[in-house]
């Protein structure tokens, strides 16, 4: 395709465009995704609902149960509707899911809209990552998804400043409330940003797609060669388990479950845990920020480091960190130190998880590397589950103090089967394409 100045220029501004709905759209998710655990220590102060810490972690498993369903089901969705028609939906979804949580009597409804809300939460965020993919300019789509993936520590950071501002003169419903805005913004997603490339090739819709690409200048995928049928992905599946491969993929499995169990445990509960060893809720939600400040910063640098020592030593190395950094957070230091150590943690923690999908995907056949890093993530959501209620449970025990630690012990064992795996890999990793080297919530 012939590329003059004009149309590189139009080309950038769509990939401008679309990066930057898709950003907005992310930020909305992390903000819905961590608005939970900012409200969490005044829920349970309140004992708004009669909440115990048991039920919290019960209710913080429900969002992320959802995402895994939103997670498994958003391709096959999207493979029918269209991503833009998804992005839209999912938009929807977990901004109406808050204003279930805002107007909740109790309990049950409240666990409603967060099951909803992770729903929508678990379609979006691969979703967008497929947008911008489609769009980015040529050679740039890396640096251009770990923008993307910066929106979504933003918008943890901004729950805690909205739980900061709203809860003592409002309550803590005017900050679901605030999650509920997004709403306004589904319309103009729906009306600026085009539709996926790759869907539009996919449905041969090829003239739409000629077209889209020829005005801005992008570059238009490679259409597939044929449909996989149903026969095709289990022998793909059973492909991780042939020969000596099964051992490996148990170990990429496992490895993932801590990550996230760590990643969404410390998520959910930091605020909460932070409150328990003696810091004033406004600094535990200052937290929070400088965790997610963190976790943009980490995003940042993952990638960089994993090109120059590679991604298996850089995810176990990162793991180790976090582990020692999630366990140093049981200590009570001053607070200057302790957000020297919040920040830090956030920036081996957010991106450790992402080294796991980078090691499997180098380490994965051409053929089966979709499949491979897709179970992984699969698998590695069963731990996002588990970490929030595995919170609750500590703290109703009356064992908040292990909870820091029993975190630090999933980035161990995270490490350890990513170091195990990583040592017995033989096979010298094909170039792995952009998209496929991110996807950590």
């Amino acid at each position: 395709m012939s590329s003059s100045p004009a149309l590189s220029a139009r080309g950038s501004r769509l990939a401008l465009l679309v990066v930057g709905l898709c950003w907005l759209a992310v930020l909305f998710d992390g903000l819905d995704m961590f608005i939970y655990g900012s409200v969490l220590p005044h829920l349970l102060e309140t004992k708004t609902f009669g909440l115990t810490a048991d039920t919290a972690g019960d209710l913080g498993s429900y969002a992320t149960f959802g995402m895994l369903v939103g997670a498994l089901t958003a391709g096959t969705v999207a493979d029918r509707i269209g991503r833009k028609k998804l992005m839209v939906g999912c938009v929807v979804l977990f901004s109406l899911a808050s204003g279930v949580c805002a107007l909740a009597d109790g309990v049950a409804v409240f666990g409603l809209g967060r099951t909803l809300a992770g729903v929508g939460l678990g379609g979006l965020l691969p979703t967008a990552i497929s947008m911008v993919s489609d769009y980015a300019p040529r050679g740039r789509a890396a640096i251009v998804i770990g923008l993307l993936m910066t929106a979504h520590h933003a918008g943890g950071i901004l729950s805690a400043y909205v739980a900061k501002w709203l809860i003592d003169p409002v309550g803590w419903r005017a900050a679901f409330w605030v999650c509920v805005v997004p709403l306004l913004f589904a319309p103009v997603l729906a009306k600026f940003l085009p539709e996926s490339l790759s869907f539009l090739v996919a449905k041969g819709r090829n003239q739409e797609a000629d077209a889209l690409a020829a005005r801005y200048d992008v570059e238009l995928p490679a259409a597939k060669s044929g449909r996989r049928t149903a026969a095709d992905r289990w022998d793909a599946l059973a492909g991780l388990f042939r020969g000596g491969e099964w051992t490996q993929t148990l170990l990429y499995w496992l490895a993932s479950f801590g990550g996230l169990l760590l990643v969404y445990g410390v998520a959910t509960w930091l605020p909460t845990l932070m409150r328990a060893e003696g810091y004033a809720l406004a600094n535990a939600l200052t937290f929070v920020v400088v965790f997610n400040l963190g976790g943009i910063a980490g995003m940042l640098v993952a990638g960089r480091a994993a090109d120059r020592f590679g991604a298996p030593r850089i995810s176990a190395v990162w793991f180790a960190l976090t582990a020692a950094g999630v366990y140093l957070l049981s200590v009570h230091m001053s607070t200057s130190v302790t957000m020297i150590v919040v920040f830090l943690t956030g920036v081996f923690l957010n991106s450790a998880q992402t080294m796991i999908y980078a090691t499997v995907s180098i380490r994965s056949a051409p053929d089966n590397r979709a499949t491979a890093v897709g179970w992984t993530s699969g698998m590695g959501r069963f731990g996002a589950v588990f970490g929030p209620w595995l919170g609750g449970q500590l703290l109703a025990a009356g064992h908040g103090d292990w909870g820091f630690t029993a975190f630090a012990l999933a980035g161990v064992s995270s490490m350890v089967f990513i170091g195990i795996a990583a040592l017995r890999s033989a096979q010298q990793a094909p170039r792995t394409t952009d998209q496929e080297l991110v996807g950590a919530h």
